[in-house]
């Protein structure tokens, strides 16, 4: 599992993956009974979790601006050879990964882009 996955699975979309997975399950239809329709699934309320998180931890963390405190939020190494990795398997360039800093601020973008791709929502002035 990456470290992108994993992120997801903190924040409840592994939840979400079940309820589509069993949504989607096949049932053998009877004559009695008409196939089931998909399950409406809502959004995952990344900003609420990630305040929640923020409220009980012990540190000042200032997930909105920093990959670091967002990934130490979630209980994830937040070492330089993790964010690389998490660059790597996000598809980071090249040009970028050369100057911690400026991954670090296309990585912090990225993984808030890739949320609320998946279904996250996202509020617009954090994208």
């Amino acid at each position: 599992m990456g470290i992108f996955s994993s992120m997801m699975d903190k924040l409840g979309f592994g939840d979400k993956k079940e309820a589509v997975v069993a949504a989607a399950a096949p049932v053998a239809p009877t004559a009695a009974t008409a196939p089931a329709a998909p399950a409406a699934i809502s959004e995952v309320d990344v900003v609420a979790k990630l305040e929640s998180l923020a409220a009980s931890h012990a540190e000042k963390l200032n997930w909105k601006v920093s990959i670091v405190d967002l990934m130490k939020l979630l209980g994830l190494d937040s070492s330089l050879t993790a964010r690389k990795e998490l660059a790597k398997e996000l598809s980071c360039p090249t040009e970028k990964m050369g100057d911690s800093a400026q991954m670090n601020m296309w990585l912090h973008k990225t993984v808030l882009q890739k949320l609320a791709e998946n279904g996250g929502n996202i509020p617009k002035e954090l994208l």
